[in-house]
């Protein structure tokens, strides 16, 4: 089967008659804009869009026709979910981590970021609460982003 060759990130959604298709990613995954993937039914699809910010879930890629439409969907990752009873604990958390320059996910009561044994080990240290879990990630751009706050400029592809 050929690929669908997708080169279009789409300013608005398909149109309600055209052929919609899933691609999910993970965080990583949806840095690198170039590259071989498979939708979610099994389509095989080719990424040449223009080196720019990370994809974003929700977001729609077309061909140059516009026949095929694919949406990007953040896929399920392993997780570690970190709680505290106390308020000043999660930011103690925040800080130490960003030392580390851990991508994270931030929620008013909790943080997420990918599952590490290491890091679980810090955390346990600190009298946190730690759950793993299976979720689609969607870490926080760094303060030194220069792609107007929609995630890390990764122009190095890794191809897939």
């Amino acid at each position: 089967m050929e690929p669908v060759v997708l080169c279009v990130r789409a300013a608005a959604p398909p149109p309600p008659s055209a052929r919609c298709l899933q691609l999910a990613l993970s965080a990583d995954e949806r840095t690198r804009l170039r590259g071989r993937r498979l939708s979610s039914c099994g389509q095989p699809l080719l990424l040449q869009l223009p080196r720019s910010e990370p994809l974003q879930p929700g977001e729609w890629l077309t061909d140059a026709g516009s026949s095929a439409w694919v949406e990007v969907k953040a896929a399920p990752e392993s997780l570690l979910e970190v709680r505290a009873a106390d308020p000043l604990a999660l930011l103690q958390a925040v800080y130490h981590l960003g030392n580390r320059h851990v991508a994270l996910e931030i929620h008013p009561d909790a943080l997420r970021l990918l599952d590490d044994p290491v890091l679980a080990h810090l955390l346990a240290h600190r009298q946190l609460q730690l759950s793993r879990i299976e979720a689609p990630f969607a870490p926080e751009t760094g303060a030194y982003d220069h792609s107007h706050g929609r995630g890390n400029d990764h122009s190095h592809d890794h191809g897939a």
